[in-house]
């Protein structure tokens, strides 16, 4: 697509996310508003899609290089206080395709709790408390399962659950040892808000994903000659006459060009809308006079309080029975929210759920996992520049268990996994119970490719003939020769063992937070506006004053209806 020079924009939104496709189809509504979404990755239009977008096994797209940031790496754990920082960086998959992360996540659609958004508004963002923001959770999704007052029934986000009569033998047993230990069923996570288990709602239609391209991009939109979408495209930097945004510097096929506008909505995602703020001369002013880039606002925040969900796992070699049919696709059906009780932590802090299929490959469809992890975290990282290259993927630190209550309740929910795992319905679902600690060999098996299929699928065949030969796979591969006894009987093994394996859940937040003026870390009001200059919003999860419990991907499409409802409110005439 070829853009004149003349040509003046009302709106460029940067990233064609989970958050941009909503706010460019919500936009584009009003047809007075010329509207350009400028994505990374490829574009396909409605029914075009890839199988490994299409498929309800989000290993396959989450697992491509095609579709995620390939180059973007993050480190998990704290930096080592007294000893040289010998920490490995390893692959956060990022969507790199139209629909962002919805296109390759899990799409797990839970809101999380009341108390998250009350949570919000009482740190500074007005009008995010839960009353304000359930309308736009329901305005987002068709509810499949529930009606009544707390779900929507004419969004286009199509929502549904898979009950207790279809889940799997992995799932079926894991739930069957919840409630023999006294777990309430919940039936519907997204309006009963206590502890127990329940199904999980999951965002597909008729065994399809349901991603913001194809539930908000439809083909009706792309008709709209207001609308414009050009893919496969790098924001260098937005540009600023004095402070007040003119448009954006873009990379496209090797040629940069400039696109004028007269508003920037940044959707790049809690990693990269940070660094292309800092390539634009937002952010700290001493960071930025490192860098050799202009300061156009001095915002302390930028790039800063990044958080995330810290978890860590336990492995299952499942027996023949108790694995994934070949005509199931989804690999998570049931979870369970409980609470810690530790002080200073909210009711339904903490996550629990089984996964069926632990990879994409032969071995993955052997290994079933039961993920733990912290749903209302405090560590917090932070985002910064290459500082030889601002346009490679930026450093990521997320400072993980740096907090000490994150720390103690995933000891806490080890000790649960451990309680579990020796659950008579368990035991009968599995003959082998591992901690999981993943050796740079399995990450490399993680990656979608012809090579890692044909390897795996011999180490699978293997793994049902030989018992011995699966435990020393085990060992090698996925256990680093730990077994549950290990952890359970030395706490210091155990806090030595979250430490080394503890991972985040693809649930990057909070790294350009919401807050009222006088908080010298907020990078926007409440209104998405970047503080000290003019022209220029965010709506995706980055602005996130603090994590929800909940996967970030309804959260972060509730945020962008929100945000897209402010700007259509403020441009009426």
């Amino acid at each position: 697509m070829e853009i004149s020079d003349t040509k003046i924009f009302d709106f460029v939104i940067v990233g064609g996310g989970s958050a941009g496709c909503v706010v460019a189809a919500r936009l584009s509504q009003n047809p007075r508003n010329t509207v350009l979404l400028v994505e990374a990755g490829e574009d396909f239009e409605p029914g075009t899609e890839p199988f490994e977008i299409r498929d309800t096994f989000a290993g396959s797209a989450h697992s491509s290089p095609r579709f995620t940031w390939r180059e973007q790496k993050v480190f998990w754990p704290p930096r080592p206080s007294n000893s040289p920082d010998d920490r490995k960086s390893v692959r956060y998959a990022q969507g790199r395709v139209i629909g962002g992360g919805s296109s390759v996540n899990g799409m797990i659609s839970i809101r999380g709790l009341p108390s998250d958004y009350d949570g919000w508004r009482e740190a500074g963002a007005i009008g995010w408390g839960w009353n304000d923001v359930l309308p736009f959770f329901k305005k987002q999704e068709t509810d499949r399962d529930f009606d009544g007052p707390l779900h929507g029934q004419d969004g286009p986000m199509a929502l549904q659950r898979i009950f207790e009569n279809d889940w799997p033998g992995f799932t079926r047993a894991f739930i069957d040892g919840a409630r023999a230990q006294g777990w309430t069923d919940l039936q519907d996570k997204n309006a009963n808000f206590g502890d127990g288990f329940f199904p999980v709602a999951v965002a597909h239609n008729n065994g399809m994903r349901t991603s913001t391209a194809t539930a908000y991009l439809t083909k009706e939109v792309r008709k709209r000659k207001n609308l414009s979408i050009i893919a496969e495209t790098h924001v260098k930097k937005v540009i600023f006459t004095g402070t007040k945004v003119s448009g954006v510097c873009v990379i496209q096929n090797g040629n940069e060009m400039d696109i004028k506008a007269k508003e920037i909505i940044i959707s790049s995602g809690a990693l990269h809308t940070p660094a292309l703020l800092l390539r634009s001369g937002i952010g700290p002013a001493e960071e930025l006079y490192q860098y050799g880039i202009d300061v156009i606002a001095d915002r302390s925040g930028v790039g800063k309080h990044l958080m995330e969900h810290p978890g860590v796992n336990f492995g299952c070699y499942m027996r023949p029975d108790f694995r994934l049919p070949d005509h199931l696709r989804l690999p998570m059906y049931a979870g369970l929210r409980w609470s810690s009780h530790i002080e200073g932590c909210p009711p339904g802090d903490m996550y629990l759920i089984p996964m069926n299929k632990s990879f994409w490959h032969a071995i993955g469809e052997r290994i079933g996992l039961i993920m733990l992890w912290v749903n209302k975290s405090y560590s917090t990282g932070q985002v910064k520049l290459n500082p030889f290259d601002h346009m490679a993927t930026p450093i990521v630190d997320f400072n993980l268990v740096s907090d000490e209550r994150d720390m103690e309740r995933l000891k806490l929910g080890t000790r649960m996994m451990i309680k579990f795992s020796k659950q008579p319905e368990v035991q009968a679902s599995a003959s082998e119970i591992f901690p999981i600690s993943y050796s740079d060999r399995a990450r490399r098996y993680a990656v979608y490719n012809r090579i890692n299929q044909l390897q795996t699928w011999v180490g699978g065949q293997v793994m049902d003939f030989s018992s011995s030969i699966r435990r020393l796979l085990i060992n090698k591969l996925i256990a680093d020769n730990l077994s549950i006894n290990d952890i359970e009987e030395d706490e210091n093994i155990m806090e030595a063992w979250i430490k080394k394996t503890v991972l985040g859940h693809y649930h990057a937040s909070c790294s350009c937070h919401m807050g009222r003026p006088n908080d010298k870390m907020a990078v926007t009001d409440h209104c998405a506006r970047v503080y000290g200059v003019e022209g220029l919003r965010i709506a995706d999860a980055s602005i996130m004053p603090s994590v929800p419990c909940a996967n970030t991907n309804f959260p972060t499409i509730m945020v962008a209806e929100r945000v897209s409802s402010l700007i259509l409110e403020e441009s009426a005439p």
